[in-house]
């Protein structure tokens, strides 16, 4: 059901990932010179060096899960599921922006920020509620068997 505990947790874990469309991940400097790495890639001033599509769109396809899990609320296997699927591509996303961020330079010195681990946060919230949602299932069985 909406009301419950689980969809706190999907909607908190929903707006983390969503916020990281607007927020900057990481300062980078290479050989003196200043980028900043976003969503949309990285940066040096106005000039593109690394295009973040795929960044954009894990976060728009975890976003998308996030929404579409909050209203299958009925089908209580499946929202498990596609949660299970949504902390491996948490996981991936993460991984992303490590790879992002060491890859295409060399000596670079980097200084995260803080929407960096928010991708963890979401896996953490993630799990939440799949064991939020594992003991509502459990009950619903018992309550079968009682009848």
């Amino acid at each position: 059901m909406i009301q419950r505990i689980q969809t706190v947790f999907i909607l908190i874990a929903e707006l983390l990932v969503a916020l990281l469309y607007m927020l900057k991940f990481a300062d980078l400097s290479v050989n003196g010179e200043l980028h900043t790495f976003t969503a949309k890639g990285i940066f040096s001033g106005e000039t593109l060096i690394f295009d973040g599509l795929p960044i954009m769109i894990f976060i728009g396809l975890i976003v998308l899960l996030h929404l579409a899990t909050i209203f299958t609320y009925k089908k209580r296997i499946r929202q498990i599921r596609m949660l299970v699927f949504t902390i491996i591509l948490l996981l991936g996303l993460f991984g992303m922006f490590f790879y992002f961020t060491y890859a295409g330079f060399s000596d670079v010195k980097v200084a995260f920020k803080i929407p960096v681990v928010f991708p963890i946060i979401a896996v953490v919230l993630d799990y939440l509620a799949i064991r939020a949602i594992g003991k509502d299932e459990a009950l619903i069985r018992s309550m079968d068997r009682i009848r």
